[in-house]
């Protein structure tokens, strides 16, 4: 099914500005870290806490955006956050000391829970109508690509005129790209408000929901944590270090082919189906990683937790469409984003500690057992759905208010 051309202008434009919204915030730090700490007096990890700072506070302010959204739509949400996030980028750029340094990621924390992912999803829903599945894998798709553009132009940019005009650079892009594109190219009404019963809110189900954010944030807290273990297991394993790179740099490829999976034939299968299929692998690539010791066992793991990592982000931007009614769909994200950005913020400290602490193996043998049990909350999910979906908006449900 080919995307309608309104839906492709905006699916195209905000995967543009999703790399830029992301690869100026969250991701720059892991190139400019070193020079921030260097220059504003703070050792390596303050810097670093600095991202997660922004996760916090996009996980607060989400919630109660949720109403913001289903009334009136993503599109002047996204056109405010952008502003406010070259806002932010400006205030970093200009940070003389830890103060400012904090408060600039807090700002980029307000202006992410109004531009970053959620809104965005929230925006290709309104306008794709019943290409909405297949424009939200492109966009997943397209966000998977954010550091492999970023990180070398954030290098170059760096190396060329410093930190700081590299920040204020990606403040102007986010100003004067972010903020057009959204203005010009989103829905300027919900499409879901329109048609008899838009002004009732539709209710979520309860349990349904609780197991849904179970499931993910138990999913997203592994990724984000263990990600940063990678290339330490592979040596654990036995591996040199031009190997484990090797192994580790092949599982963003891997990625990349997942969330291809969901665009090439996610028509053909649900959300559930490959939901569960990505969630059954991660622990089996963990298996695979703690019996391996060779360099092809590695590459077995990599192309494993890969796969499932992309399929994984694929499932939780569409899933949502699948579970609950459509004209819930901006209150479901929104508020499945909050305990999904908590995890992501807790997750590199804990891992980090547990590496640090306990040894590499340890943070393997959590992730294993986390693993396990988000596939279970998502298997447990599946069934409720089953049975309740013949009378998805019961009069008796339980439901989030």
């Amino acid at each position: 099914m080919l995307i309608p051309s309104p839906t492709a202008r905006a699916v195209a434009a905000l995967s543009l500005t999703q790399i830029i919204g992301w690869g100026a915030t969250f991701w720059l730090p892991a190139v400019t870290g070193p020079a921030m700490a260097g220059e504003l007096g703070l050792t390596l990890p303050l810097v670093m806490a600095g991202p997660t700072v922004m996760l916090v506070v996009m996980a607060a302010v989400t919630w109660p955006l949720s109403g913001v959204f289903e009334r009136y739509g993503a599109r002047p949400v996204m056109i405010a956050g952008s502003a406010l996030g070259a806002a932010g980028l400006l205030i970093l750029g200009s940070a003389d000391g830890p103060a400012l340094y904090f408060v600039a990621w807090v700002v980029v924390g307000l202006a992410g829970a109004g531009m970053l992912t959620t809104p965005a999803q929230i925006a290709v829903t309104e306008i794709a109508g019943g290409a909405a599945r297949r424009a939200l894998g492109i966009l997943v798709l397209a966000g998977g690509l954010t550091s492999t553009i970023v990180w070398p132009l954030s290098g170059l940019l760096q190396a060329q005129w410093g930190w700081r005009a590299t920040t204020l650079s990606y403040g102007v892009l986010m100003l004067l790209v972010c903020v057009p594109l959204h203005w010009v190219t989103l829905a300027r009404r919900p499409g879901q408000r329109s048609g008899p019963g838009a002004a009732e809110p539709v209710g979520l189900d309860r349990a349904r929901f609780t197991l849904l954010a179970l499931s993910f944030a138990a999913n997203g807290f592994f990724t984000w944590g263990f990600a940063l273990t990678f290339i330490i297991l592979f040596e654990a394993a036995g591996l040199d270090h031009a190997g484990a790179l090797a192994a580790a740099s092949f599982i963003g490829i891997a990625q990349w082919a997942g969330r291809m999976v969901d665009v090439l034939g996610g028509r053909h299968w649900s959300g559930f189906a490959l939901g569960l299929a990505a969630y059954a692998l991660f622990p089996l690539s963990f298996v695979v990683l703690l019996l391996t010791s060779s360099f092809a066992g590695a590459m077995l793991f990599a192309t494993l937790y890969g796969a499932a990592s992309g399929i994984g982000a694929v499932t939780r931007a569409t899933l949502p469409l699948q579970i609950f009614p459509t004209g819930a769909y901006a209150r479901a994200s929104a508020r499945l984003a909050v305990p999904l950005n908590l995890s992501f913020a807790a997750a590199p400290p804990v891992f980090a500690a547990l590496v640090t602490r306990a040894g590499p193996h340890a943070a393997l043998w959590l992730a294993l057992t986390i693993s396990i049990v988000a596939f279970g909350l998502l298997l447990g999910l599946r069934m409720l759905h089953h049975r309740l979906a013949p009378e998805p908006q019961q009069s008796l449900a339980l439901k989030v208010e």
